[in-house]
């Protein structure tokens, strides 16, 4: 899907979209309490969330105290994500993460995120991946879908119009071209942490 359609899209699906706020949030809070043995996020000073939303994601970040940017293209996403009290103390910035960023070489411990890269092109995943090393001074998480398809999400992603097929044959063997260590750790049935370590 060309980014500005799918900017487009999430406009418009905003309201829509901070329906699942609570219920995202207690689902991001269990993995990372699950995946702590493996990363201990917590131990990190800050973070940056790629495709942030609503922001349920930065708001479990964030209760384990550390300082917390989410970025998103879609404006109406960031002004939901700003409204919601539990997202109070978290940075939220309007930015497109295909190009610079406005942010400094090496400025966060640790950039996520979470089902944005099987959402667009390839060439566009190596854009966000490279910036994302570009900000990161220790590890880039990718949270995202693997290989176990299921019907119902199958037949979402193909109306979407996004990279989904393709991504979740190829994430892995993908990203090891953009990061020199890939460690990848199912946090779900249909979900994995793919933890990079950048260049």
């Amino acid at each position: 899907m060309p980014k500005d359609k799918n900017t487009r899209l999430f406009n418009t699906i905003a309201p829509i979209y901070a329906l699942f706020y609570n219920y995202q949030k207690r689902k991001y809070s269990i993995v990372i309490e699950k995946i702590k043995n493996e990363i201990d996020i917590a131990s990190s000073k800050n973070i940056i969330d790629f495709g942030c939303g609503t922001g349920a994601l930065c708001s479990a970040l964030n209760d384990l105290g550390l300082e917390v940017v989410g970025i998103d293209p879609a404006i109406k996403m960031i002004t939901k994500a700003k409204s919601i009290e539990d997202n109070k103390g978290i940075k939220f910035v309007l930015a497109d993460a295909l190009k610079k960023l406005p942010f400094n070489n090496s400025s966060f411990d640790i950039a996520i995120a979470s089902y944005v890269a099987h959402g667009i092109k390839a060439d566009e995943r190596k854009r966000i991946y490279l910036e994302m090393s570009r900000i990161t001074r220790n590890y880039v998480i990718i949270h995202d879908y693997n290989s176990e398809k299921s019907l119902v999400t199958s037949i979402i992603e193909w109306l979407e119009g996004g990279d989904y097929f393709r991504f979740i044959l190829n994430a892995e063997e993908e990203m090891q071209k953009y990061f020199k260590e890939v460690r990848v750790i199912d946090v779900d049935k249909r979900a994995s942490w793919y933890i990079c370590k950048p260049y």
